[in-house]
Formats: structure tokens, sequence, C-alpha cells
């Protein structure tokens, strides 16, 4: 713990630089202790406080438009491999999507300080073709208010946040075992929750493209269920012929009176991993309604050759 105190001391804004831009590329280590060091800091030297201000905000913003511009580059890949990587629940690209339709590019200014979008917010804003203008504009907004916050503080409490580190300090080794075991419990904590996730779905049966096109072309009794979000104007410009659109957070209240009581339920989204989709299946099971999965969401069925129709009211 001296150590760290040491080298936070004699580079203190290479510290914040590095700590802030590891964590805005999505590596599992939190950038506030750096912030509010930083604030402590700074409780004896006001121009500190804004060189670190204006750092930690640096940091951020390059982190940032590089994931924006590879969300720009590779869309949904980008956030697929985010959720492959991620100890989160592939669920949470669903949420950076709601939080973009109920709030807009808004989102960009709290992100920071809700777990699960503040990584996602970015490349999922390049992958919707957001302007690099607004992009910019309110995610420096949101940058300076996330580290003006941590910064702030450490100098609202630098005399209890002193009083911590030279308590750590005195405890020596067993300081940093107490900190890797909270670690270590944290990250359990979320590897149960996304294994818990998975579980509830993997018996969840899947359709592929062909699959579906075939009991198309047959006639069969179908209701197909689309729970994309409704991101912007244009985003759901086309379904597959005869989709019902309901997003996933009315999937509990949607009226199914009118869904043929033998037809086969097929839902889809175009998500990473099927989130969405298999989310909407899981919900459906729990009204009593058996539901499959088209395996690969609408990009896929787009990519297999197979017709979509325009939506009437885009």
């Amino acid at each position: 713990m001296e150590n760290i105190t040491a080298l936070f001391s004699q580079h203190g804004l290479l510290a914040l630089f590095a700590g802030v831009f590891i964590e805005q590329l999505g590596a599992p280590v939190p950038a506030l202790p750096f912030l509010l060091l930083a604030g402590v800091a700074a409780a004896d030297n006001g121009v500190f406080a804004v060189q670190a201000l204006a750092v930690a905000t640096l940091a951020s913003l390059i982190a940032d438009s590089l994931w924006f511009y590879a969300g720009r580059r590779f869309g949904h890949r980008v956030l697929a491999l985010l959720c492959r990587i991620s100890i989160s629940p592939d669920t949470c690209v669903r949420q950076s999507e709601l939080s973009f339709a109920r709030r807009g590019i808004a989102t960009l200014v709290i992100a920071k300080f809700v777990p699960g979008l503040s990584i996602l917010t970015p490349p999922l804003a390049g992958a919707m073709g957001m302007r690099v203008s607004s992009f910019l504009i309110f995610n420096l907004a949101g940058t300076l208010l996330w580290a003006g916050s941590g910064i702030a503080g450490g100098l609202l409490f630098h005399n209890q946040v002193g009083q911590l580190l030279a308590y750590l300090s005195q405890l020596g080794d067993t300081a940093m075992l107490i900190v890797i075991c909270a670690v270590a419990l944290y990250v359990a904590i979320r590897v149960w929750r996304r294994w818990r996730v998975k579980r509830s779905v993997a018996s969840l049966p899947r359709v592929a493209p062909a699959q579906l096109a075939d009991l198309l072309e047959r006639g069969e009794e179908l209701v197909l269920v689309d729970v994309r979000v409704s991101l912007a104007p244009g985003a759901l410009e086309n379904h597959i012929q005869g989709a019902r659109h309901i997003e996933l957070n009315n999937i509990q209240t949607a009226s199914l009176d009118t869904w043929p009581t033998n037809a086969k339920i097929v839902t889809y989204c175009s998500c990473p991993n099927d989130a969405s989709a298999l989310k909407a299946a899981y919900l459906l099971s729990q009204r009593g309604v058996s539901a499959s999965v088209l395996h690969g969401g609408i990009d896929a069925w787009i990519d297999a050759g197979y017709p979509v129709e325009a939506n009437s009211h885009v």
C-alpha cells in the first residue's frame, strides 16, 4: 500500500492517466481510487486539481474515441466481442440500447456513472451512426462530470481518505490481502450471475435461418416476434415477413389473446449472442408460451439471402 501512495506522490498525473485510460479500455481496474487520490493531492495544490481533471478527461476521451470508431467500423461485432470477454451478463448490450432509446444521446452524459454502460456506450454510439460532433460534445460533458465528481470527492474527504490510507499502510501485507479477497469476491459474484443467466436460457430451442425459411415456405402457422429496440428513425426499417414488433421490456405485459393457439413462436433480435431474443423467449416461457430463438437474428437471416419487408410505420 505504501508503494501505491509513493507512486502517486511521485508520478500522480501519469498514474491518473494510466488508471483512467486502462479502465475505459475495459480492463477491470477501477479508476475511482485514482480520481480520489488526485483529489487528496489537490487539497494542498489547487493547480493540481485542474491538471488532474484535464489529464483524466484526456485519457477517457482517447479510450472512448477508440471504441467509438471501432463501433462505427465493425458495428455490433464489437459489442459481441465485449460481451464475450465481459463477466457481465449478455443483456448489458440490451440495457445500453434501452438507455439510448429512452434518453437519446444524453446517455453519454450519465454512462460513466452506471455500471455496464460506460464501456458499451461509445461503441454502441458508433454502431448507431451517431455524428462525431454529437459524440464528442456529449461524451466530453459526461467525462468532465464524472472525473470532476471523483476529484471533488477526494477534495471533500481528503482527511478521511488520508486516514484510510494510513490505516491500510499500517496493516501492511494484510491490507493487500483484503483488497485481493474483495476483488476476487466481486469477480466470483459476477461470474456466478453470468452462469445463472446462461443456464436459464441454455435449454431454449434455436431455429436456423434455413429452418425458418422452410417453415414459412410450407405455410406453417408462425408468430414471429421482433424484439429489437427502436433506437433511432430508420433503425427498424425492415423486418421478416409477418413479424410483430414487441420491445423486450413489453414482453411480460403484451396481450397474447390474438396469437394462434398452436402456432410456433420464434423470437429474434439484432444483438450479440441473441441476448434479447433469448430473454424474450425465456419471459414467454414464464407465461406458459413455448418459444424458439432465431439463431443469429435478423442479421443472419439477411446474410443468408432471405427477404425482408419494409415496416409501414417507418
